[in-house]
């Protein structure tokens, strides 16, 4: 609430070749540190509308997406045949984020237009780009539909409608759950103000998520080092495998 309040004070400061609205944009955050005892975190994006004039008589929308980096997928179908389930068809998913949640004020079809959404690729199915499908798939969009459904179930992308708190058409906050499962990169967090359905202003900021610690370097000697980083595991597995061995015996002796 503070921090609503102090966005607000800024909607009274004069704006110089401002557009009629545009958004004043805060992060809780806008860095994620990764460490071995990481098991997700809460980002709460809240902001303000600035206006140079009283607001139009349409319902004012607001539109909020945090996107990670993107991803080359490839996603392969298995069909049984003689007996055994093999890899059939395959379809290159070009680009697909990796995090992706879109939290609205209302229901996305009815404060976004389709050609918007093409035009700025803010809805989950614009956000992926798939390329490469023989000609022989006559149901490419069923390879995306896949991708969607999975990183949906592990809350990797998430679609929030009217998860944006508006007030008075001016103050606005939501909150977006980030999963353990974080890929390390710049996340793009885009907020877009929206009348009839068309966008009429739009800001964007970023949050770093980066590994520290044994996270970090674990992932640094994997990446640089595999061949030591293959050893290390080795020897972890046989040292534990042989603790393991130890205790049961002498929990039999005992």
């Amino acid at each position: 609430m503070a921090r609503l309040l102090v966005l607000a004070l800024l909607l009274l400061l004069p704006g110089q070749g401002a557009a009629r609205e545009e958004v004043v944009l805060g992060l809780s955050e806008d860095r994620i540190s990764i460490n071995t005892s990481f098991t997700g975190s809460q980002i709460l994006i809240y902001g303000a509308v600035k206006r140079e004039a009283p607001p139009e008589d349409a319902p004012l929308g607001v539109i909020i997406t945090v996107e990670g980096p993107d991803q080359r997928l490839t996603v392969r179908r298995k069909t049984r045949q003689f007996g055994i389930w093999i890899n059939t068809d395959a379809v290159v998913v070009d680009s697909a984020p990796s995090f992706y949640a879109v939290a609205t004020t209302g229901p996305l079809e009815d404060i976004l237009t389709s050609t918007e959404d093409l035009r700025r690729k803010i809805s989950i199915n614009r956000a992926i780009r798939a390329v490469g499908a023989p000609d022989t798939i006559r149901d490419a969009e069923r390879f995306t539909e896949a991708i969607i459904r999975i990183r949906e179930r592990a809350n990797l992308y998430q679609q929030r409608e009217g998860r944006v708190d508006l007030r008075q058409e001016t103050l606005f906050s939501t909150a977006i759950s980030m999963p353990s499962e974080l890929v390390e990169g710049v996340y793009d967090v885009r907020i877009f103000l929206t009348r009839k359905g068309e966008v009429i202003s739009e800001h964007d900021s970023s949050i770093d998520v980066r590994k520290v610690g044994l996270e970090r370097w674990l992932f640094a000697l994997a990446h640089a080092r595999p061949f030591f980083y293959g050893l290390m595991s080795l020897a972890v597995a046989i040292l534990a495998g042989w603790g393991a061995s130890e205790a049961f015996r002498k929990l039999r002796n005992w």
